[in-house]
């Protein structure tokens, strides 16, 4: 990996960056070029005096030291993770956030301690419905006042799904302090908001939770203000992009390998398919790496380029329920999922 490829800022305040998609490579994104996500300035804790809270609808509220989570079971996930207004910069017309264009997605593997392990140390009690995770990052929001922590719920039947796990170690180490050190939620299939970064508390809850980041943000609203029947972002949606050729490449006459990479929710990616004509014709491309559970896949395609002009070519993908990326992806007001067919246009010479 070459050490002088960067990530790209979005944000100084908060710190928003985004993966430089044509330095895609390798399965596993480097720790120093994965996305970062944040809605507040980074949290100022001591580590010594950090303790993870877990309380609510439980038989036994406890705090559970850094020490005391080495202790329970672990084990290894591999895991993309994709902000949820990943693409937000290629709806048109513009939609409101950062302005992500390709790379606010990276793939890692992830390992903790299955939360439903937890869950199940302390107890939950008949009446339990949702579960909240609370990070130590807090700040003001531009629309409501007072101070916010980033807290976010799942229903119950997702929490305890035997891959949502809390997090403690990312590739083999210890997670760093841009990525949620010490503890993150890492939630597969769904899009990044869900894995909570900097946790220090979990509450069981009999009743659904409705903060700001729950639904004011994360939701799917058509026109600016119209929350009633606003319907959660959730499951990865099936999605495709280019790596090279990147948008508005000079190529000579010849042949050329396209490559990319694909990705999907709980259904993994089955097809990827390439036009070299504006999406008349369509024609598989090959597969790179392996099919795995929740993780993107590289795949690449021969280009044989007779003729100098200008062309568009197109990428899409199909999982295996047979979903697939449509020409256009719904606007909405938030920028959130979009997986419109992936557009580059390439001048050869």
């Amino acid at each position: 990996m070459n050490p002088n490829i960067h990530l790209l800022l979005r944000s100084i305040t908060p710190e928003n960056k985004e993966f430089p998609m044509i330095a895609l490579n390798e399965w596993i994104t480097p720790d120093h070029l994965f996305f970062q996500r944040n809605h507040f300035s980074y949290p100022v804790f001591d580590i010594r005096e950090w303790h993870l809270s877990i309380d609510g609808s439980v038989e036994t509220p406890v705090r559970l030291l850094y020490s005391a989570l080495k202790h329970f079971p672990h084990i290894t996930l591999p895991v993309t993770v994709e902000c949820a207004g990943n693409k937000r910069g290629l709806f048109t017309p513009n939609a409101r956030g950062e302005q992500w264009e390709l790379g606010a997605i990276s793939h890692a593997a992830w390992t903790g301690i299955p939360l439903k392990h937890v869950l199940e140390f302390v107890g939950l009690r008949s009446d339990a419905t949702e579960i909240l995770f609370e990070g130590i990052d807090t700040g003001e929001r531009s629309d409501l006042p007072g101070l916010f922590p980033y807290a976010r719920s799942l229903p119950l039947e997702k929490a305890v799904h035997p891959h949502t796990i809390l997090a403690l170690y990312k590739n083999g180490k210890p997670l760093t302090y841009r990525h949620g050190f010490p503890l993150r939620l890492i939630v597969p299939g769904w899009y990044g908001m869900a894995s909570v970064k900097w946790l220090r508390r979990i509450t069981v809850l009999n009743q659904p939770f409705q903060g700001p980041f729950q639904s004011l943000d994360y939701v799917m609203i058509l026109e600016p203000g119209k929350y009633q029947g606003a319907i959660p972002i959730t499951n990865v949606k099936v999605n495709s992009s280019f790596v090279f050729p990147s948008n508005q490449s000079f190529l000579h006459r010849g042949v050329h390998i396209i490559y990319g990479v694909a990705w999907s929710s709980i259904s993994p990616v089955a097809v990827v398919e390439v036009s070299e004509d504006e999406g008349q014709q369509w024609s598989h491309a090959d597969w790179c790496d392996p099919s795995i559970p929740y993780s993107w896949r590289r795949w690449k395609y021969r280009w044989k380029a007779t003729q100098p002009g200008t062309y568009t070519l197109k990428v899409k993908a199909t999982d295996r329920s047979g979903q697939s990326q449509p020409e256009k992806a719904q606007w909405n007001v938030k920028g959130y999922g979009n997986n419109s067919i992936h557009t580059s246009t390439v001048y050869i010479d």
